[in-house]
């Protein structure tokens, strides 16, 4: 915990990393300025696309204490403001899970190739952000904890080309606890699919803890969108964030 007397110091910049297929992609790293050593935390950023909210809270991970990253999955599409970047994703069906998978393995490698990093690292996503941590930790397989918001399409039956497998087809594989958080009052994920993910994490014998909230929908994490965001469920989801990682990666 802070004190008023201590020193705090960080460092948040633009950078590139190397993703899928050797491509070179932004993304957003901040990181305390002490010696460490960090646990480190990569998120996925959500459908709206690489946005404010994403680097206000990769800065958040590292005001706590954490080496954070996130990289714009959409970067091969161009770039301006992240509403139209991600409005052309949208209409092209998304963007490829193998290509998300090789973001991340390039991001992970990044974090703990710091040399403040513990060699810890959570995955961390809202929205469909979620539905690519929980990917990601599945076919990767060399994660430490795996925070789920509200993750969509993590369970359903619509497949395509660029998504062929639902992530909760992974389950198996899983090698870390999962925290999800679910606001009841969801559509995607509906209480109904969380029922189904977390049957899957039971069937296999996956540690997890899952918090739902009564009052609250899609999103309530965001304070920028006033008819999602909801503070009572958002103060609480972020202690329990906290928590989770404190326990899991340190």
């Amino acid at each position: 915990m802070a004190t008023t007397d201590g020193y705090e110091g960080m460092i948040a910049e633009t950078t590139v990393v190397t993703g899928h297929g050797g491509d070179l992609i932004h993304a957003y790293l901040a990181r305390p300025t002490g010696s460490g050593p960090y646990p480190g935390v990569l998120l996925f950023h959500h459908l709206p696309g690489w946005d404010e909210f994403y680097r206000e809270t990769t800065r958040r991970f590292a005001h706590h204490g954490y080496l954070a990253i996130s990289p714009d999955l959409y970067c091969r599409e161009g770039h301006g403001d992240p509403d139209d970047v991600a409005a052309r994703v949208r209409a092209e069906g998304g963007v490829p899970d193998d290509q998300v998978v090789g973001d991340a393995q390039g991001c992970l490698d990044l974090l703990r190739a710091l040399p403040t990093s513990s060699g810890k690292v959570a995955v961390f996503g809202t929205c469909s952000g979620a539905r690519h941590a929980y990917l990601a930790a599945c076919r990767i397989g060399n994660v430490d904890a795996v925070i789920d918001c509200w993750g969509g399409r993590i369970v359903t039956d619509d497949h395509t080309d660029k998504q062929p497998v639902a992530p909760v087809e992974y389950t198996a594989d899983l090698p870390a606890p999962v925290l999800g958080l679910f606001g009841n009052d969801d559509g995607s994920p509906s209480p109904a699919d969380v029922d189904v993910l977390e049957a899957a994490l039971v069937d296999h014998g996956k540690p997890y803890e899952f918090h739902r909230y009564d009052g609250a929908g899609h999103g309530f994490f965001y304070y920028d969108r006033p008819s999602a965001y909801r503070a009572g469920a958002a103060v609480d989801g972020w202690e329990k964030v906290w928590d989770f990682l404190a326990r899991t990666i340190g």
